[in-house]
């Protein structure tokens, strides 16, 4: 079957399921492996579908990915992401890291920081940074989020409003063309709107597949960030506007 073919049935098939997978389209129109990969990238490229672990999910605009789809989703970029934002981490600073695997990975390369305090609502970060000896973790309470270790609600906001924060790096699950911060959950999002204002500057991580996804909940604008971190360059409408508001863009390479 040819590509023009296979593009629209591939889609039909992650609207009905939900997901399609590598091998099982590999098997279902008799090609390659690669050639079934080379159609998901074009169709995540084209902002049709979004590739995960092994095949691909259609985009959401009111339900995250998976925890664990999400932890193996574009690792490399997220890697880069977290070594750029982690230079700009200073020693002897008091930080906030929030939930998102974006910000996971920057806790693993805070392993070598010297006298950081870091408050978390994040129990993966929370586990993490334990193997740093250097680092004094303050787990802010709240009601546990099973499916990613996230600490959510109102407890949790109350008790990050006891400090001041040198720095917040945070994650979003979206991005929109007007440089507004988007997530899923109302409840963390009110938690993030505290981080950021318990904090003396802001920085957020976020790699390029942010830009083709939508969530219904307003964090912030990019206005409110001090650095964006990121693996691609934005828009140049968003570009102009964050050069307007102040906000530094840095493209991980």
């Amino acid at each position: 079957m040819a590509q023009s073919f296979r593009k629209p049935e591939i889609l039909e098939i992650a609207r009905q399921e939900g997901k399609v997978t590598v091998e099982g389209l590999a098997e279902r129109f008799d090609v390659t492996l690669q050639t079934i990969r080379r159609d998901l990238s074009d169709l995540a490229d084209a902002g049709k579908l979004e590739r995960v672990h092994g095949g691909a999910i259609l985009p959401s605009g009111t339900s995250n990915i998976g925890y664990e789809e999400r932890r193996v989703l574009n690792a490399a970029q997220k890697l880069a992401i977290a070594r750029r934002c982690a230079r700009d981490v200073p020693e002897n600073a008091s930080l906030f890291l929030n939930i998102g695997t974006s910000t996971e990975a920057v806790a693993r390369e805070l392993l070598k920081h010297r006298n950081i305090m870091v408050v978390t609502n994040n129990m993966n970060v929370a586990n993490i940074l334990v193997a740093n000896a250097e680092c004094e973790i303050i787990v802010a309470g709240g009601v546990l989020r099973r499916i990613d270790g996230g600490l959510v609600g109102t407890l949790t906001a109350q008790v990050i409003e006891q400090f001041k924060f040198d720095l917040a790096v945070i994650g979003c699950s979206a991005l929109d063309e007007e440089g507004d911060i988007l997530d899923f959950d109302i409840q963390e999002v009110g938690v993030s709107k505290t981080i950021i204002r318990q904090s003396r500057r802001t920085f957020l991580v976020s790699d390029r597949s942010k830009f083709q996804r939508s969530a219904p909940a307003r964090i912030a604008s990019l206005a409110d960030i001090d650095t964006f971190y990121t693996d691609a360059a934005p828009a140049p409408g968003l570009a102009r506007r964050c050069a307007e508001w102040g906000t530094r863009i840095v493209v991980a390479q």
